[in-house]
């Protein structure tokens, strides 16, 4: 207080020693509002710069981050376009793919194994069902030897009727062997997710105990290979339009596997053999038990031993084990030459020069005089040359030596569809199968 008074009396008296307090008092409060409303907007403004400055920087390194991610994707050939997986008759069920290497447990009949271990397969695809082999024993007779209708490398196959009414095909695999299980669990992983019209169906099987049975739709005409080799006493001759439909079928069914699956799917053992008829001759693929699935790359590798059937066999697969989907496109082109020519991939009880399809074929294939004289005789000239030349074309590059020169199957199927649409017309001598389906259905 003392000092308070002690001011006061040094002031001068009168208005103006008033006024002079008061300005200096006024001067000093205006100077300590000045400096507090001013300060804090300069700091929050600061702030706030910082903050925009940050995030800016922020999405800018967002944005390489990802440009570099799809530049790498697209280098490494894992970025597939999404057009690739559209397919109207066809479709991949499951978005997962299975561990093929691990052995599956019995439990109650059903099939657990690879990442297919938490749920039984039954009520997880549509359509496949799980039977017990005393059901299998009922629907075959007792697995009768007059039931037999087809006898391969992995078993034997049986017809049946099953208790709904329903006439199947039953393939009884044999025990001996690890990969005799590997096909049966790689069969059933399969066939339960893959849905296409060019694929045969499974309709179930059974894991009953050491007992492997495959339930498949049953094909009426058996396989291509009967209608192909068998004497024609016992079954009509293929006409040309039913064969250019066959190899149409067949090329869907390899562009599905390798181009519209989520994981592209290698066949491995496409032969005459594993393409089956219906009651139209319309051809389903079957028997995927050496299948593999694919690299995601174009193109890509990937090495395992070599398996399948001598003559169907591309020559980079057989020399270095590393297989791709154009080892399957081999696979077809030799198909593709026995449909023309009605020969075996084989054969050595032809002349010298002759005993290999593909090597006897190939020079001929792109000479459209010599292409002529490789035609299956049983023909007896009832076919279009011009459709010939067209065929021989597209097996000559099937074949290629180079898998790289090989087609992808989606380039195939669509050199095919025109023939198959409009078959050219031929003699009216033409076979009464070709007359009964001349007009051919929609694709």
């Amino acid at each position: 207080m003392e000092v308070n008074t002690s001011i006061v009396t040094e002031t001068p008296p009168g208005p103006a020693g008033k006024n002079h307090y008061s300005k200096h008092h006024y001067s000093e409060s205006h100077t300590h509002n000045h400096d507090h409303g001013h300060s804090p907007s300069n700091t929050i403004l600061t702030i706030i710069i910082s903050f925009i400055s940050i995030m800016v920087l922020l999405v800018v390194f967002f944005i390489i981050f990802v440009l570099r991610r799809l530049k790498f994707a697209k280098k490494n050939g894992t970025w597939k376009d999404s057009s690739s997986l559209k397919n109207t008759s066809s479709r991949f069920i499951a978005p997962n793919t299975s561990n093929f290497n691990s052995s599956p447990d019995v439990k109650d009949g059903c099939l657990y194994g690879g990442n297919l271990s938490r749920t039984p397969q039954a009520p997880k695809f549509r359509g496949v069902q799980v039977f017990t082999y005393k059901e299998l024993e009922v629907a075959t007779d007792q697995f009768s030897e007059k039931n037999v209708i087809g006898n391969g490398g992995f078993g034997v196959v049986y017809r049946g009727v099953m208790s709904d009414g329903t006439v199947a095909a039953i393939k009884r695999l044999r025990r001996e062997g690890k990969q005799g299980e590997r096909a049966f669990r790689i069969e059933v992983d399969l066939l339960s997710r893959l849905q296409s019209p060019y694929l045969v169906d499974l309709l179930g099987y059974c894991a009953d105990q050491h007992h492997r049975l495959l339930i498949f739709e049953l094909m009426p005409n058996g396989n291509l290979q009967h209608h192909l080799q068998s004497s024609h006493d016992q079954t009509s001759p293929l006409d040309w339009w039913t064969r250019l439909r066959i190899a149409l079928d067949c090329a869907r069914a390899l562009e599905f596997l390798h181009e519209q699956a989520i994981l592209p799917v290698i066949h491995r053992d496409f032969k005459c053999t594993n393409v089956l008829l219906d009651q139209n001759f319309r051809a389903k693929v079957s028997d995927f038990g050496l299948a593999k699935m694919g690299s995601e790359k174009i193109n890509g590798q990937i090495s395992t031993r070599v398996l399948g059937t001598t003559g169907y066999l591309a020559p980079e697969y057989v020399s270095t084990g590393k297989l791709t989907t154009k080892s399957d496109v081999y696979s077809y082109g030799v198909v593709l030459l026995e449909l023309l020519t009605g020969r075996v991939p084989v054969d050595s009880r032809l002349p010298p020069g002759e005993h290999v399809l593909v090597s006897w074929a190939l020079p001929m294939l792109t000479n459209r005089e010599k292409v002529v004289e490789m035609v299956d005789p049983v023909l007896q000239g009832q076919y279009s040359k011009k459709e010939l030349i067209q065929i021989a074309a597209i097996a000559a590059m099937c074949v290629q030596a180079e898998a790289d020169y090989r087609p992808l199957m989606t380039d195939v199927v669509q050199s095919l569809i025109p023939l198959v649409k409009n078959p050219s017309s031929i003699s009216s001598s033409g076979s009464l199968r070709f007359q009964n389906h001349a007009a051919s259905p929609s694709y």
